[in-house]
């Protein structure tokens, strides 16, 4: 059997062991400390040097501490973006809210907005208006937020900014993670930069930072003894995470500049098949391609996805499934879902493949060979 080639693994730079190193040595081991700090800076330097951001345990944490922020709580109602990741929507559940599913569009695979604005215009006519709206950057492509945002400010409705997959990624060079009254960021093991598990919330807003790392420490009031006024959470990034963090940041750029080139060998690989589409970039997107994903029509392609999905892994090559939709997802098909059938194709016919910065030329070989057997000819 030859070795696993993995969808997306991490990839050290090498200055990840001096920051941690640093932190046993000055004995930084809890949480909190210069490499958070650190972190935090890096981070908003990246983004253009106007947010501000805390450090935290998960992306997930981000979105929860988010929907707190904004006052979402039990018996509210919040839009969230069908097609994703369940950690994007379960929050919503932690805090007693109701999800409120939109379909994608065609052309970046997220969010519609023309769905939005008709969810919203039925949810206020039976009383209810939305507490936030929650758009997913998929895969490093940015949803379509000029227009999203437009429809959130018409209706006074705030937007938590899903950017968990699309660190580095753009419109009209304004960075994701930058575009919601708060943004949620990942940096899990599979993604663009990663501190092993990791997320980090970001604002515009000072105050909106500074609460949520109030929060995320156990929401401890200031006092020589533990006191509490709020309920907090354990959801702070740790010194150890954080170093890692810091060094990866150094190869940030290289990183997506390196995912993005695989994925224009993907694209040339695949170009003029019948039935085989990629995601592209509208005018004035930047995608940091955090994984290349294509669709396959079964009618004009002659195979399906899961052809080529078995054949790679035949090969121990991981490929995956687009998201299923939370809309047909069984912990949350009971709830409103407004939609006209896009993410469930996606999902059907859709599949991510290997895309991680520390490929081998000879891995893509073995991955090109499957998919032009599977495709066939040029």
């Amino acid at each position: 059997m030859q070795t696993k080639i993995w969808l997306s693994s991490p990839h050290m730079g090498g200055a990840e062991e001096q920051f941690v190193a640093e932190a046993f040595a000055t004995n930084w081991i809890a949480p909190l400390g210069p490499n958070v700090n650190g972190f935090e800076q890096d981070l908003s330097t990246f983004l253009g040097g106007h947010s501000h951001v805390a450090a935290l345990s998960s992306g997930t944490a981000a979105i929860h501490l988010g929907l707190i922020l904004l006052g979402v709580g039990a018996g509210d109602e919040v839009i969230c973006q069908s097609f994703t990741f369940s950690a994007t929507a379960n929050p919503i559940v932690y805090q007693g809210a109701t999800p409120i599913f939109v379909d994608s569009e065609p052309d970046t695979w997220n969010m519609s907005p023309v769905l939005l604005e008709e969810a919203i215009k039925d949810r206020l006519r039976k009383g209810k208006k939305p507490k936030a709206i929650i758009p997913v950057h998929l895969y490093g492509m940015p949803a379509k937020m000029n227009e999203i945002l437009e429809v959130a400010n018409r209706y006074n409705i705030p937007v938590l900014e899903d950017a968990a997959e699309a660190l580095g990624s753009s419109i009209d060079g304004r960075m994701c993670g930058t575009m919601g009254q708060i943004s949620a960021l990942s940096f899990n093991g599979n993604k663009i930069i990663t501190t092993s598990g990791g997320g980090a919330l970001v604002s515009a807003d000072a105050t909106i930072a500074q609460k949520a790392r109030f929060l995320a420490t156990q929401a401890r009031d200031e006092a020589p003894h533990y006191q509490h006024s709020h309920i907090g959470y354990n959801y702070r990034m740790s010194n150890l995470c954080a170093g890692v963090g810091r060094g990866q940041m150094q190869v940030l750029n290289n990183r997506i500049a390196t995912r993005r080139a695989i994925f224009g060998r993907y694209a040339g690989l695949l170009s003029g098949r019948p039935g085989i589409s990629i995601c592209h970039e509208p005018e004035g997107y930047f995608s940091n391609r955090w994984l290349t994903t294509l669709l396959v029509n079964p009618a004009e392609a002659g195979v399906t996805r899961e052809d080529l999905r078995l054949a790679l892994e035949k090969e121990n090559i991981e490929s995956r499934p687009l998201w299923k939709p939370m809309h047909l997802q069984p912990v949350f098909e009971q709830y409103p879902y407004y939609g006209e059938g896009v993410s469930d194709k996606l999902f059907e016919n859709g599949l991510c493949l290997p895309s991680g910065s520390n490929l081998s030329e000879d891995e893509l070989q073995r991955v090109f060979v499957v998919i032009e057997r599977v495709l066939g000819g040029a």
